[in-house]
């Protein structure tokens, strides 16, 4: 599996955005202050930044993050909106959303390592897209581990699940109850200038 090692701090100042919306509230760089003094960007250059904040954001490479936006472009609605819709749907950013781990990167790690499962199967894909009515849960055989214990008793607080989520203590999970729209993205983004990157 492809992973993105650049650095948090340093790449979400590149691209402007809060660490926060990583999963690290307190992750900060004081590095090079005045590194985003630079000349006016062109066009192109604030289109393809755009694009790279939500790769970043939802750590996706360029080769699925093409495929999520040609399915975007044959679905129906406005395609920014649907393209955003279908990555908040990867199961990575649904465990993340669910406050079952600190941060979409952690989240991807824990699916990865088979500890969820959709409608009582183990999947183990961090890009698999939910759909309305699924159920994520923590597999039986890993609700014992600390990390789970203690989110379970409200020990440890990650996140709120959005109104598209319903959480579920008992099933240390929760259901998928709508599809996100635009409104649920918890971080800005123009999502049509990545619209008019690709149209080019």
């Amino acid at each position: 599996m492809a992973k993105n090692r650049q650095p948090i701090a340093k790449r979400c100042r590149t691209l402007g955005i809060s660490p926060a919306v990583m999963g690290y509230d307190k992750k900060t760089s004081v590095r090079n202050p005045r590194g985003n003094m630079r000349r006016r960007k062109s066009e192109y250059s604030i289109q393809l930044t755009e694009k790279q904040k939500v790769k970043f954001i939802y750590g996706i490479l360029e080769k699925q993050f093409r495929s999520y936006y040609e399915k975007a472009e044959k679905a129906q609605g406005k395609t920014g909106e649907v393209l955003l819709s279908l990555i908040e749907r990867r199961l990575d950013n649904v465990v993340f959303r669910l406050g079952l781990a600190a941060s979409r990167r952690e989240a991807r790690q824990l699916v990865s390592h088979a500890h969820f499962t959709v409608n009582g199967k183990k999947v183990n894909i961090a890009s698999y897209l939910v759909k309305v009515g699924d159920v994520i849960a923590v597999r039986e055989k890993s609700r014992d581990i600390s990390k789970f214990k203690a989110i379970a008793n409200g020990d440890v607080v990650y996140c709120n699940a959005p109104k598209w989520l319903k959480k579920d203590e008992p099933l240390f999970g929760g259901t998928v109850i709508a599809l996100p729209q635009r409104d649920d993205i918890d971080f800005p983004v123009e999502e049509h200038l990545i619209v008019e990157l690709y149209s080019k």
